[in-house]
Order: C-alpha cells, then structure tokens, then sequence
C-alpha cells in the first residue's frame, strides 16, 4: 500500500526517543566542574533519594542498568543453580536472562489478555507442578500494571520470593502504589527508550537496608574493608555513573509530563482506530494507572490475513478488508515510521526452547497429536498459548511523546488503509 496523496515523513517517527529538557546539562555539568566522573558523587546520592521518594520504597541502588538490577535482585533472591525460577514469558529477555547468570532455570508462565502480564491462573497450576520453586520474576509489559494483588497472593500461600521487573512501568500505580514499590525487590530502567532516561542505567529497589548494603559492595567488585584490594566474594562493575546519574537528576522532573504525553498518544489512536476490528493494549481501569508507555494494538482473529513467520522472517498475502502485523509494520516503514512486532514470548525463543511453559491448563510444550485432533485450544476454547496468540496479531505502535497530533492522525491514517 503506498497511496500518492500520503507522503513519507520527511523526519523519522520513531516507536519511543529519549525526550530531553535542558536540566540534564546541568547535573552533567556539575560533574564535570566538581571532578565527580565516577561511579560516585552527588548526583547518584540525589537520584537514589528521589527514586525513593517517587516510588515509595525505602530503599534504591543506583546501577548501570535494568539488567543489572534484576541480576542484583535474583541474586539477593538466593537463587542457586540447577533451581528453577518462574518467569513472566511475554517480556523481553532482560527479564530473564538473569535468572541464567546465577545459574537458575526459568520456567516461563503464560499471558493473560486482561493486562497481557503473567496469568495468576498458569502461576497457580505451575505451583501444582513445582510446589518447591522459592522465586518469582514478574514483569508489567508496556508500562501496564499485572494483576499485582492475585499473584502476589498465590506467591505468599507458597513461600516464594518476589522480584518486579518495573522497567518498562516507571511512573505506572496499581491501587494507587508505584510499580516497583511491591517486590520483595524490584528493578527500574532508564535507557534511552523509556518513559525518562539517563542515556543508560537502571535502579535496584528494596525494602532490606541490608540488602541495598550489600549490593552497593555487589556492584564495585566485592571490595572488603582493607587497606588494598581484598575480595571475599565474587563482585561486578555495575554501579552507575555520576554522570549519567546527573542525566536521569534532570529528567525525573518530567516524569509525570512525559507519561500525560503517553496517554494522550494512546488515547488518539483507541479514537482514530476505533472503526477497524482491532483493539488496543489492555489494562485494568478500575485498579490501575499504566504509564502507557508504548502504544500497541491486537487485530481481531477473523480479522487476519495469512501470516506466517519463521525464526528471521516473516510472510504474508494480502487479503481484503484484512490485515496484520507483518503487513502495517512494513507499510508504516515505508513512510519513514518505526513499529515494533510484539515481544516474542521467551518460550518461543530459541535460546530457551528446552525450558518449560505453563499455561492456566498445565504445561504448553507438545500439546499436539498427529492422530488426535485439537491442542492448540483449552477447554474454555480460547487459544491455550495466549503469549504466541498475542504475539501473531499485535504490534507496538510509533509512540514517540515528541510526535504531533498531526503526525499521529497520518499514522492511522496509513492503518486504515493496511485494512481496504
């Protein structure tokens, strides 16, 4: 599709930029003229206090980044290797990939289409199948609450720990309290796609003193209370730069603009899209507050035309009055537009094949008989791989806060016409 009377973007509309302000300068400035080019200085003294303040939690660690807090918290966790760790499965691999480097074995859980977060449902039957597992890594997808209080519930009746992945939900409330505010500990990204951001870096969030304690020693190479160097432990080079800090310092002011920015895209496009078979990334009204960090939409099953994807590519024929993902990606980049496929489900990845999926019926993996028909759906008859279904038919949308009203309304435009 490519209509004569819609012209490219002359300037590329990106899924989500950083958004500076002119603060940030400032705190990096400062750095520079006080000589505060390391891992420590007041700008990470400042951004751990506000951290705290924002989200209410009582203590923050500032790190290198989102991946290195949700190693820090696995490993304050206590997870050992050979134990199996269960895991949100529709999420990117950041989520998980640190369960791995403690040598833990993530077990992914399904989705459910309420939040498109971690199914309370499959965490409870996954419980049925490993009533030892001790640790549960939950992520809030898009900046969109989970079912918070349910999970939380099943976890407490089982013993296990809670790690919150809140990366992509900085500035998100359910039942009025911050994500990352609700795990025994939780991590916060600030790289350069997110709601704010330092360039890079991340925040570990905890209610133990001791265990932010620990983690500051973690993070700049286990060094022991010694005249020389003297290592007890196995350490990481992971604690944030004061000058990136400064960079976050400036942009925490715009938190809540950016995410009012946010919504304002999202609630543009549930508008302007309204007429098609289509509906937009859900979340709970009555409960929770997303920070609507991406946009994204899912096309109603009879609705599609035929896509197939493989491990690097994907295929598709157009058909009347129909479309999907495949098709409106590649149509909004050839306007000069930047989507973004669903994150593809862990348990479809290749990397973790091998490991386990749960579904609210048991486990997902060979459900298939080549002599028996059925096994792709559940007994309520919707489809019993709910990550993989929501990853067929959806897509992330040009969220950039930057973008125009004008800009946007074009976008949709060129969605509408993906469906004649």
């Amino acid at each position: 599709m490519n209509e004569p009377s819609i012209r490219p973007f002359e300037k590329k509309i990106y899924l989500s930029s950083p958004t500076m302000h002119g603060e940030e300068l400032q705190y990096m400035k400062e750095a520079f003229d006080t000589n505060w080019m390391s891992t420590v200085g007041q700008n990470i003294n400042e951004v751990e206090r506000i951290t705290c303040e924002k989200i209410g939690c009582e203590n923050a660690v500032a790190l290198s980044s989102g991946t290195a807090a949700l190693h820090m918290a696995v490993k304050l966790a206590g997870v050992k290797p050979g134990e199996k760790v269960f895991c949100t499965d529709m999420t990117f691999d950041a989520t998980v990939n640190p369960v791995v480097y403690e040598g833990g074995v993530p077990v992914f859980i399904d989705t459910e289409y309420d939040t498109w977060n971690m199914d309370p449902a499959a965490l409870e039957k996954a419980f049925e199948i490993y009533p030892d597992v001790k640790v549960v890594v939950l992520a809030h997808l898009y900046g969109t609450p989970a079912k918070w209080d349910e999970i939380r519930s099943i976890c407490d009746r089982h013993g296990a720990v809670m790690i919150e992945d809140a990366a992509e939900s900085l500035g998100a409330t359910y039942k009025g309290i911050q994500t990352g505010a609700f795990g025994d500990h939780s991590a916060i990204s600030f790289n350069g796609n997110k709601i704010i951001t330092g360039s890079s870096g991340g925040m570990l969030l905890t209610k133990s003193a001791e265990a932010a304690d620990k983690v500051r020693k973690w993070s700049t190479q286990s060094r022991e209370n010694a005249p020389w160097y003297q290592h007890e432990e196995l350490g990481y080079n992971y604690r944030m730069s004061n000058v990136i800090a400064g960079v976050v310092r400036g942009q925490f002011p715009h938190l809540d603009e950016h995410i009012a920015q946010k919504k304002a895209i999202y609630e543009r496009y549930r508008e302007g899209l309204k007429d098609l078979p289509i509906t937009m990334n859900p979340y709970d009204v009555e409960n929770s507050q997303p920070n609507f960090w991406l946009s994204c939409m899912i096309i109603e099953p009879e609705a599609m035309c035929r896509q197939v994807r493989g491990e690097c590519e994907a295929l598709y024929i157009t058909e009347k009055g129909k479309s999907c993902p495949t098709e409106i990606l590649e149509t909004l980049s050839a306007y000069n537009a930047e989507g973004r496929p669903i994150w593809k489900p862990m348990h479809m990845q290749p990397i973790y094949r091998n490991n386990d999926f749960i579904t609210r019926e048991g486990s997902g993996r060979a459900k298939t008989n080549a002599y028996i028909s059925g096994g792709a759906l559940g007994s309520d008859g919707k489809p019993l791989d709910v990550g993989m279904d929501i990853f067929q038919r959806g897509l992330c949308l040009p969220s950039d806060n930057k973008i125009t009203e004008e800009q946007q309304n074009k976008i949709i435009e060129i969605i509408k016409k993906c469906f004649e």
